[in-house]
């Protein structure tokens, strides 16, 4: 029962990673994508991609949480004594971000515009990057049950890595999507715009994964270990040749089926950070089995896992489909309830 838990866990981990990531991705690319008007148009694109999903996708960070707190208290516990500074820095960012994207969009004075507009590209950019450090230190075994707060538990060669490699795969999913988005959306001069972005942050994450190969052996050798061998290396294996097919389809233009293809690497990534860890949650300190909770806990967790997935679920590829079918209207400032003020272009 408790292997199967783990297995949720991951698979969670994975949606967000993906679901999320898309998100944080398209926060990177607002960052960079110039001034007020030399960036007024893929800032465009990237709230209208953005909107109707943005908020169902932290469903699953929730999800995580809540697998993590009833499932496995102990590493619960453990986690988040280690590694509350860089959990309150990605909460925070969490907020601002959500803040600054709901309130950029109906705001018509510039200098609010580019407030809310900084606070949500820059926490896009912090937010995956301490979410990836606390992934890192826990692969590289510095979060241990009773293991005090300390700098070195998440600001190390593991965790700086992972957290860099997390912020170019959110790219690379969030260009990878923008390039569907600007044909859905009609805007064909955005579509090299972002194909050749999604080709650049691939080559930064290949580069990131060869930097890691050394530190990681060096620093999260059992991790190492399980990457490199049996099930971990086949599922790298499948994500490299899923992430080289996303750059052949998006040489091709075909935009559609690399949006699948580029999911698929990132996923299959965490499935064998999960295999590699087997069979600990907090390498080589604490098992699953050790980590568990009651059983009778398990047995409920089980039940509403399948509950919410029969009742979520659908909703959730229902809403997928639709937006990336563009049947979802845009919201209007009536539904925003804001309105045009005088001096409002100030």
């Amino acid at each position: 029962m408790a292997e199967l838990i783990a297995w949720v866990l991951v698979l969670a981990i994975a949606a967000y990673a993906c679901a999320g990531g898309t998100d944080y991705g398209a926060g990177f690319w607002d960052l960079l994508a110039g001034g007020a008007e030399r960036g007024k148009k893929p800032r465009w694109l990237i709230d209208q991609a953005m909107a109707p999903v943005w908020e169902v996708n932290n469903v699953w960070l929730i999800f995580v949480l809540i697998i993590m707190w009833t499932g496995f208290p102990t590493m619960f516990q453990a986690v988040f004594e280690a590694m509350w500074l860089p959990l309150a820095l990605a909460a925070v960012g969490l907020v601002l971000r959500g803040a600054g994207f709901a309130l950029r969009k109906p705001s018509h004075r510039l200098a609010q515009r580019r407030i809310y507009g900084a606070a949500f590209a820059i926490s896009s950019l912090l937010t995956p990057f301490f979410l990836g450090a606390v992934l890192g230190g826990i692969a590289s075994g510095r979060v241990k049950v009773g293991e005090p707060a300390s700098a070195d538990a998440w600001a190390n060669e593991t965790s700086v890595l992972v957290g860099l490699l997390a912020i170019a795969a959110t790219a690379f999913l969030g260009a990878v999507f923008l390039c569907s988005d600007a044909l859905r959306f009609g805007a064909d001069d955005l579509v090299d715009y972002f194909r050749l972005r999604a080709l650049i942050a691939f080559a930064a994450v290949v580069v990131l994964a060869l930097i890691g190969l050394p530190v990681t052996h060096d620093d999260a050798r059992y991790v190492w270990e399980g990457l490199t061998g049996g099930l971990g290396l086949l599922l790298v294996i499948l994500a490299a040749l899923c992430g080289l097919a996303t750059v052949l389809l998006l040489l091709r233009r075909s935009y559609g089926g690399s949006r699948y293809t580029s999911v698929a690497s990132v996923a299959l990534v965490v499935g064998a950070w999960g295999f590699a860890q087997r069979p600990y949650l907090l390498p080589t300190s604490l098992t699953v089995a050790e980590a568990a909770g009651a059983a009778h806990t398990l047995r409920w967790l089980v039940i509403v896992t399948v509950i919410a997935i029969v009742l979520v679920g659908p909703a959730l590829v229902l809403l997928y489909r639709l937006d990336t079918m563009g049947e979802l209207e845009e919201l209007t400032d009536a539904d925003t309830g804001a309105a045009r003020a005088p001096g409002d272009n100030v």
